[in-house]
């Protein structure tokens, strides 16, 4: 079904940008690419709302973990190894 969109000035100027740089061959796929985006942006919305609403089911319920032992969980998986450590990254070499 044809629509018709009133962007205003500034989001018709990108759009002409887009399509005359060559990056994009109409105003078409310009706003079918920025749809396509924003359901991708819902949907990670929509999984974030379930993911949000589990842990506070889990709470409800009393289904928790203590903080201490996440706190730790977390510390470690995200834990940056000292200087001297033989684990430690080399360093990156200047160019």
């Amino acid at each position: 079904m044809p629509s018709s969109v009133d962007l205003g000035k500034k989001l018709e100027q990108s759009v002409a940008t887009l399509v005359k740089s060559g990056r994009y061959n109409s105003r078409s796929e310009v706003l079918r690419e920025g749809v396509r985006l924003v359901e991708e942006r819902e949907a990670r919305l929509a999984a974030l709302d379930q993911a949000i609403m589990r842990g506070i089911a889990d709470g409800d319920a009393s289904r928790l973990s203590p903080a201490a032992s996440t706190i730790d969980r977390v510390a470690a998986r995200y834990r940056v190894p000292s200087r001297g450590s033989e684990t430690q990254r080399p360093a990156r070499k200047k160019r």
